[in-house]
């Protein structure tokens, strides 16, 4: 059975909030460039996801370092996004990636994606933002942060690891994250590679981009280089609903952390990844308290996306209310011949 796919390429744009004037484009970064640290407080891979990187691709198409579409024409940014708004309104820290000092921030802006308010203002697409300004010319900006979270004013020190805000769903976004920037002298470079966005040439990957090394140029600080390893696909959440699933529930945290009711007229199994490419198989399974499988349906990803919602409904074995207990939603993604991850969530049933 062909399971339902709803898909969209997500959208989050970062434009700085304004800074000194740009000097000549730096070749490679310069010395003195500041050691990064993880901008968030988050698990990543677990509670959190680079969904975005900054597109190394110089001309019109669009390429992460890696040689993955994990990014968008002209982004210039690491998207560090939550699993869903639940997650977000429970509060998930930002902080400082280096030492330095506060130069700039922006409050205020309401937490709303762009498919309810058709985008931000002209100029404040960022949001809620915050600027930290570490000497020599660098700098790195914090954006679409949650109104009212942003605990530093401009002047303050800060450290690497000093709570800035929280992450939030401020400016022209349509999913929970942070946009992390690294600057110098007014221009964008990527952490993951040291070098200017937007110019030379287009990576040329010889391997996978799930097995691409960091480039030896990497800003990162030896421990966010393990944490931050290249993932092209990962499941952001799974689970049974007491409906047909729908996508705005799930990413509204609508169908996570509590049992449902065992006499639901409907069980839906769903399930959002990120990162699909075209020709990927996706299998949701579903077991019952017993043991045994109540369903098992597989789609295909038709192109390359950024995130991926699939949704189906599981028949009830016989009649009256579900078996209580423990079920299991069992989400297989496969790449070709690769298993690239076999994951397993439980929902109760009561």
């Amino acid at each position: 059975m062909r399971v339902p796919v709803h898909y969209r390429w997500g959208f989050a744009a970062l434009v700085f909030l304004p800074s000194a004037g740009a000097a000549q484009s730096p070749a490679a970064p310069p010395r003195g460039a500041p050691v990064l640290e993880l901008p968030v407080r988050c698990r990543i891979g677990a509670d959190c996801f680079v969904q975005n990187y900054v597109d190394a691709d110089p001309g019109p198409g669009m390429q992460d370092f890696a040689c993955g579409r994990l990014t968008y024409d002209g982004h210039g940014g690491t998207d560090f996004r939550l699993t869903d708004l639940e997650a977000m309104r429970r509060g998930v820290a930002v902080v400082a990636a280096a030492p330095g000092t506060v130069a700039r921030v922006r409050d205020g802006m309401e937490d709303v994606s762009i498919r309810q308010n058709g985008g931000a203002p002209a100029g404040y697409d960022a949001g809620n933002a915050v600027v930290v300004d570490h000497g020599n010319g660098w700098e790195t900006q914090y954006s679409h942060l949650k109104r009212g979270s942003i605990a530093v004013r401009p002047g303050d020190r800060v450290e690497a690891g000093t709570p800035l805000a929280e992450v939030g769903l401020s400016g022209n976004t349509e999913f929970p994250h942070v946009d992390f920037g690294i600057r110098h002298d007014g221009h964008t470079l990527d952490p993951y590679t040291g070098k200017e966005a937007g110019t030379g040439e287009a990576p040329s990957c010889a391997v996978d981009p799930s097995e691409a090394p960091m480039p030896s140029g990497t800003l990162w600080s030896d421990a966010a280089r393990r944490t931050l390893a290249y993932r092209p696909s990962a499941l952001l959440g799974a689970g049974l609903a007491p409906e047909a699933p729908k996508a705005e529930v799930a990413r509204d945290g609508g169908y996570g952390g509590k049992p449902l009711p065992a006499d639901a007229p409907t069980l839906g199994v769903w399930a959002e990844l990120m990162g699909g490419r075209k020709g990927d198989r996706v299998t949701l399974e579903v077991t019952g308290p017993d043991g045994r499988r109540l369903s098992r349906n597989e789609g295909a990803v038709p192109r390359p996306l950024a995130v991926l919602f699939f949704g189906t409904e599981v028949k009830k074995p016989v009649p009256g209310s579900w078996p209580p207990g423990p079920y299991r939603v069992t989400v297989t993604l496969r790449h070709g011949d690769e298993t690239v991850f076999r994951e397993e969530r439980r929902v109760e049933l009561r």
